[in-house]
């Protein structure tokens, strides 16, 4: 039996005979994430890392409490609403703070494209991937706070001491794996279909008319590295030089899904909802002047602006269907990462009434900057012209907690680590004016970021 059939086998126990039962205590001595994430090297294959660019929270799973994993048969997003609250119905949480990212969460991530065939690179991940940590630390606003979460077979069996128990022997023998991680040589870069990429660019170009106006074709890059890549230090480095956006981490045996992504898809708080619209992009200024002069190019740019205002009209018209009010800046702003810049405008709604995030997730992704305009003739021609399965890259990644709140970003800045071996990717919006050399070279721009992350260096 293959991966995916096994973990979508285990997925078949009946949720109402298992009950949660969930634990939040508030640490007084506070915990360095990163080594918490780092020392317990026992739970490798089953840890997630999230961290938000604008409140800089972190959320770190270890273990595995509960698994959802979904194949590309099934409408992955009610599916796993369904799936979750089933899991719920019966649970015990003993949780007494406010906080958003605390008690209960479920962690994952979605295929960029179920129904696209799936190739053996993305053979650990489902396309709809998750679980619920059985210990999970949380540092919200600057506290932090420790989630235990245990199954038990029936409700006269649940017990809470039991899990406070557990959360006691968890915090008092932490593995404390700190073995040296030497530098680590890149051996060998890989450009997959390079030429085959650029064809795919003209042909694009030659396809787009009134009714297709933009497709973003992404590619992969190869990378053999020395030694066995450790996440750990690949997370050190993201957070030291991508700090501005959402970093984050999901295991799954010996694979790891890494990334620095700049772009919000959507957070629910509440009835509150916010999203990004991120689209347009330019290298960084060798100076301050320069860099200013870069971004000023960048906002007077026609293709850029155009380019930006297909994801602003998509977000806005789905944002609508489910929002009474709706606030979006008439004009974009520039978002400066360390090796890029982006056309970037803020979108804030309020729902008319509630929605669980995965409907709106369901209604943003893709966007026009991962996918096209129009999204569903974009996402076919992706089908035929792209020499790549994305898996979870450009896809939604990130949480949603038991109150139903959550945030997930566009898993885009990303790479997939297999041992000593990673696979990178970036795209691109093709549209009319696009020139395949041109957007071949912006896409090399955008494997900086996890070039650098990873140890290797761009020529």
């Amino acid at each position: 039996m293959k991966f995916e059939e096994l973990l979508i086998e285990n997925n078949k126990v009946n949720d109402s005979t298992s009950i949660l039962v969930s634990d939040v205590q508030q640490l007084e001595n506070k915990i360095d994430f990163l080594a918490f994430f780092s020392e317990h090297a026992s739970y490798k294959g089953h840890r997630f890392f999230w961290k938000d660019p604008l409140t800089q929270n972190v959320l770190i799973g270890l273990g595995s409490c509960k698994e959802i994993y979904l194949n590309q048969h099934v409408n992955l997003y009610s599916s796993l609403d369904e799936k979750w609250a089933a899991f719920l119905q019966n649970s015990q949480v003993n949780n007494k703070f406010e906080s958003s990212g605390v008690g209960p969460i479920l962690f994952g991530g979605f295929a960029f494209d179920p129904q696209k065939q799936k190739t053996k690179l993305w053979d650990h991940y489902a396309a709809g991937h998750f679980f619920v940590p059985a210990f999970m630390l949380s540092e919200i606003n600057g506290v932090q706070y420790i989630t235990t979460n245990m199954l038990f077979d029936d409700i006269e069996a649940a017990s809470l001491q039991e899990v406070q128990t557990k959360t006691k022997s968890f915090l008092k023998n932490t593995d404390k794996h700190n073995s040296t991680i030497r530098k680590n040589q890149l051996i060998k870069i890989i450009e997959k279909n390079g030429d085959k990429w650029k064809d795919a660019v003209n042909n694009v170009v030659n396809d787009l008319d009134d009714s297709l106006k933009k497709v973003v074709l992404a590619r992969e890059c190869r990378l053999i590295f020395e030694q066995e890549i450790a996440a750990e230090k690949v997370l050190k480095t993201l957070l030291s030089e991508q700090d501005n956006s959402y970093i984050f981490a999901l295991e799954s045996k010996d694979n790891c899904f890494i990334g620095a992504s700049p772009e919000r898809l959507v957070k629910k708080s509440g009835n509150d909802v916010y999203s990004t619209c991120l689209a347009g992009s330019i290298a960084r200024g060798l100076n301050k002047e320069n860099d200013t002069q870069l971004g000023e190019q960048l906002l007077a740019d026609r293709k850029n602006r155009t380019e930006h205002q297909y994801v602003v009209n998509m977000i806005k018209s789905a944002m609508e269907q489910v929002c009474r009010s709706i606030e979006i800046p008439s004009t974009p702003k520039i978002m400066k990462m360390r090796d890029i810049q982006h056309l970037y405008t803020p979108v804030k709604g309020v729902l008319k009434k509630s929605e669980s995030i995965l409907s709106l997730i369901q209604l943003l992704h893709p966007t026009p900057a991962l996918g096209g305009y129009p999204k569903q003739q974009a996402i076919k021609k992706i089908r035929e012209e792209e020499i790549l399965d994305r898996g979870l890259y450009g896809a939604p990644l990130g949480w949603l907690d038991y109150k139903g709140d959550g945030e997930f970003a566009v898993s885009i800045r990303s790479g997939l680590i297999q041992n000593n071996e990673a696979s990178i990717f970036a795209g691109c919006g093709i549209v009319a004016s696009s020139d395949a050399e041109s957007e071949y070279k912006e896409t090399a721009i955008k494997f900086i970021p996890m070039l650098s992350a990873l140890g290797g260096e761009i020529e």
